[in-house]
Parts: C-alpha cells; sequence; structure tokens
C-alpha cells in the first residue's frame, strides 16, 4: 500500500487595520510583529528548504485582510520605518547585553532576526505576496481563498446575500492577486452550516475545511471518519481536522509550544526597560508595548521566568518535531490497517501560531517537513492533490461546526457581542435589496460599492472575538460602530450624494478596489 499522508494547513489571516493618522493605531502593530515573526521566517524557511533541494507540498491560506494590507503602500511605508527602529534598538541591545550570557546570545538573534527582514524585503522588492506566489507556482504551496473579511458565516443564515458576498468577494481578491483560481476554501473559524458548500460550488471551489466533528456528526456516517474527504451533495469536498495532530501544537499546556525552554511571550523588554532608552519605538502618547525583544523563557506556571537560551529552545524544537512525525507515523501505521485507502491526517493551525506566538514554530515547521521527505511512511500533501489521487468519495451533508469553543458558535454569539447581528442583519437586507435593482449611475455605484465594503468590514469575525475575549473589546466595538455608522451614512446620502463623505472614505478603507456591490444580490 502507498503512503499515508499528512496535510499541513496554515491559516493566515488578521483583520483589516489601517488608518489615517499619521502615527497609525496600536492594532496596527500586529501586522508588523506577524511580518518578522511568522511570514518572512516562513518564506525564508521556503527559500532554505529550496536551497537545499527539500520538496515541500504546504497548504496556505492568506485572507484578503492580509493581503490587502500587504500590498497596502501606506502601511508597508509604515513598516519600513518600524523595521529601521527596531534594527538600531537591536544594536543598542548588542551594545547592553555584551558579556552577558545568555542574553548576549539572545539580541544577537533578534539582530539576524531583523537583518534577515530587511533582506527578505528587499528580495521581494518590498511586496511579500510575490514571494508567496513564486512558490504556489513552482509548487510548494497550494494557496487558499477565504472569505472576504473572515465574517463568521454559520451566522449569516438569515442573510444569503452576505453569505454569498463574503465568499465571492474572497474569490475574486484571490483570482485578482494570484492570477488564478483557487481550488480550496479556509471558512473563517472553519464555521461550517448547510447551504454553504452550494454557494462555495458556484464560486467554484473544489475543498473546504472542517473540524473533526462536522465531519463525524455528518448526516451519513463516514466511512473513514476525517482521515478521507467527503463530497457534498453539492460535489465540493469536505475534510475534517485531525484532534490528535492539533492538540500536540496547539494545546498550551499539554503541546509543544507550553514547553519551558521555549521563549516566553508575554515577558518583553517594553515593559522592563527605562522609559527613554525605549522612546522612540513607544506610542507617541506615552504606551508601553510589545518591541518583541523578550529574553526568558516559559519556565513555569508563575511569573518568575528564567534567561532564555536560543541553542537549548532550538533543541527541544527538532525534538518536538521528531515526536510530531513519530505520532504521525504512528496513526498511519494503524489507519492502514483500517482502511482500503491512504489515509489523510489534515493538520491545520493558524499560521500566526508559527513564529508568533510560539517563537520556535517555524523551525518546528521546517524539521517536520525534512524529516516528513525521509520518511518511509508518510508523505506531505494538499488536499487539492488528494483530491487528484482519490477523486471517488462518500457522499454525506457536514454538520453545522466551527472550530471555536465547544465547536459551535457560542465565542461569537454571547452576552459581549450579540448586539451587532440585527444591525449587521439589518444592513444587509438594505444592500441586498438595493444590490437587485436597476443599473445604477456612475456616482451611485461608488457610494454602494463603498458601502458594500464598509458593510464587509463590519462583518468582521475578529471583532465578535475580541468583544469575547476582552483584549482590546473596545477597540472592537468602535470598528464595528463606525463601519455600520458609515455604511448607513452612505445609504442615506444616495439620493443627495455626499461627495466628502464618500471620497474620506474610499482613502480611509481601499480594501477591495475591484468590488462590485451587486454581489449581495
Amino acid at each position: 500500500m502507498n503512503k499515508g499522508y499528512l496535510a499541513l494547513i496554515l491559516h493566515a489571516h488578521l483583520p483589516y487595520i489601517r488608518h489615517l493618522n499619521p502615527d497609525g493605531a496600536l492594532e496596527e502593530d500586529w501586522l508588523y510583529e506577524a511580518i518578522i515573526e511568522t511570514y518572512v521566517p516562513l518564506l525564508q524557511m521556503l527559500i532554505q528548504l529550496e536551497k537545499d533541494e527539500i520538496p515541500v507540498r504546504l497548504s496556505l491560506s492568506l485572507t484578503p485582510p492580509l493581503l490587502n494590507m500587504l500590498s497596502d503602500q501606506l502601511l508597508m511605508d509604515r513598516f519600513s520605518k518600524r523595521l529601521d527602529l527596531l534594527c538600531e534598538l537591536a544594536e543598542k541591545e548588542v551594545k547592553r547585553t555584551t558579556g552577558s550570557w545568555p542574553f548576549s546570545e539572545t539580541a544577537l538573534l533578534y539582530k539576524d532576526l531583523l537583518q534577515n527582514t530587511r533582506d527578505c524585503l528587499q528580495r521581494y522588492n518590498n511586496d511579500l505576496i510575490t514571494g508567496f506566489r513564486y512558490y504556489a507556482e513552482h509548487g510548494s504551496l497550494e494557496i487558499l481563498a477565504s472569505a472576504a473579511t473572515h465574517g463568521f458565516l454559520p451566522l449569516m443564515e438569515v442573510t444569503p446575500g452576505c453569505q454569498k458576498a463574503q465568499i465571492f468577494q474572497g474569490v475574486a481578491e484571490h483570482k485578482r492577486l494570484f492570477k488564478k483560481k483557487p481550488l480550496g476554501f479556509w471558512l473563517p473559524e472553519c464555521g461550517f452550516i448547510p447551504g454553504v458548500d452550494r454557494l462555495l460550488a458556484d464560486a467554484g471551489i473544489r475543498y473546504f475545511l472542517t473540524d473533526t466533528h462536522g465531519i463525524l456528526h455528518a448526516d451519513v456516517k463516514p466511512r473513514y471518519a476525517n482521515y478521507a474527504p467527503i463530497y457534498t451533495t453539492h460535489s465540493v469536498a469536505a475534510f475534517g481536522r485531525d484532534l490528535e495532530s492539533s492538540k500536540q501544537v496547539w494545546s498550551a499546556t499539554e503541546g509543544y509550544p507550553g514547553d519551558y525552554d521555549y521563549r516566553d511571550f508575554y515577558r518583553d523588554i517594553g515593559y522592563d526597560l527605562d522609559y527613554e532608552y525605549l522612546r522612540p519605538l513607544l506610542d507617541p502618547i506615552g504606551i508601553r508595548k510589545m518591541t518583541g525583544f523578550k529574553y526568558h523563557r516559559i519556565t513555569g506556571p508563575s511569573d518568575y521566568k528564567e534567561p532564555y537560551v536560543p541553542k537549548n529552545a532550538r533543541a527541544k524544537a527538532k525534538l518536538h518535531a521528531a515526536n510530531f512525525i513519530f505520532n504521525r507515523e504512528a496513526q498511519i501505521k494503524h489507519l492502514r490497517g483500517l482502511m482500503d485507502r491512504p489515509p489523510i491526517i489534515v493538520a491545520p493551525y493558524d499560521a500566526e501560531l508559527f513564529g508568533h506566538w510560539w517563537f520556535e514554530g517555524p523551525y518546528f515547521l521546517e524539521e517536520v517537513i525534512r524529516l516528513a521527505h525521509n520518511s518511509s511512511l508518510l508523505e506531505l500533501i494538499t488536499p487539492g492533490d488528494y483530491l487528484a489521487l482519490h477523486p471517488k468519495n462518500q457522499v454525506a451533508t457536514p454538520s453545522a461546526s466551527s472550530w471555536g469553543y465547544n465547536g459551535y458558535n457560542e465565542v461569537w454569539l454571547e452576552g459581549s457581542n450579540e448586539w451587532i447581528y440585527r444591525h449587521l442583519h439589518e444592513a444587509g437586507w438594505q444592500l441586498a435589496k438595493l444590490a437587485k435593482q436597476d443599473e445604477q449611475s456612475d456616482l451611485k455605484r461608488r457610494i454602494l460599492n463603498q458601502a458594500a465594503r464598509e458593510l464587509l468590514l463590519a462583518e468582521s469575525s475578529d471583532w465578535a472575538f475580541i468583544m469575547k475575549t476582552g483584549t482590546v473589546a473596545d477597540y472592537a466595538v468602535k470598528r464595528t460602530k463606525e463601519h455600520l455608522a458609515n455604511f448607513f451614512s452612505l445609504l442615506k446620502s444616495l439620493d443627495t450624494p455626499d461627495i466628502p463623505l464618500l471620497e474620506r472614505l474610499e482613502s480611509l478603507n481601499p480594501i477591495f478596489p475591484q468590488i462590485d456591490y451587486r454581489i449581495f444580490a
């Protein structure tokens, strides 16, 4: 029998954050941190593996908000300035920590990380999308599309026009930026509800991902559990997440990232060192924040932290990569005795886990790929590859599900965020009605296109999630209210156009340059 398969799927996503004030916003740092700690290291990993002639097959979801930010000149110019300041701080940190091991070793690591970021940006002319596109075209990556603004589709059931718009605009953005139709689609939060598969089929999508119970609780018992895809009645394949491989990487308590040798995320010099020393990197109003310079390891569950030792962390990541492959091989050995076809283990993760939250994650991932290359039992594959090899699959409809807490909708619909939906639904119904009307004038079309942008941005699942977690809840509430207010103001101006309002919003939120509001019809 052939080898079993392992599908590593990374979901790269950030909410669309772009502010016109000269200093931007603290939340823009989420993008800058992810570029340095996740997106560039992933590209560097691909570069190194290509250099070493190690074949790679990874799946990568790049969401439209992230892609639009990475291609936004304003944000990338701000990032370049941020990077310059970080490089200056790295030089100061190398001097400050000289003779103080292991802090000196970690300071040199950060200096190299930031220089590598500069080199990578130069390699791709400040356009990281070019890098991902190159590896997609050369067979290393299968890039999935995703919803326009990461809207949580199950809670849009009462506004099918909004479901459709999220999917169709997401696919359109993929085509615009990657010059080809996507095979796969990442459902935000793996949120599925029957009927979404019909819209995916209409958009030309071949497959999507669900959580484990979405497959296991399908209307027809799946013959191979979640170790092979099923086809919905609309001929779209659904792949289910493997719980075992997910837990080993995801869990902060039982998984690899919680190991005491790994870098502690929360201990940062932005809160430890002298204010004046850090002033160039801090918020203009003097708010302390993360710098990315972290010198301590997890150590244990208390606030006491021992110094971080990079070589020990690397050694542990290599050990964990070997354990990960060992466990996947054990799964495949077991499953091959139960199945009449090679099993596929689907292992999806947030891309930002690798590097940002788990600093050693990119090194772990690279080691996993190298070990998989030498394995006699498993082979890396993408869902699209698997369907090409095994086009005949069982027909069943997955159950409603998500990969959020408890597996359904409660993260995005509970006491802190339930108020948003009556407004989102009303906006969706109004825009769907207008989208079905006769052709509008050029000016009215501009107004409605911007209204569509504002509604899509208000629908981002990130805002409801943040309200639930309480991290920067005020910001999430503000963004939701602002986009909804912008939407309704634009609709009020249809008969008497408010040109200054329209131009201001087009400048503020220029996402989806080719949008057509009629996708809400």
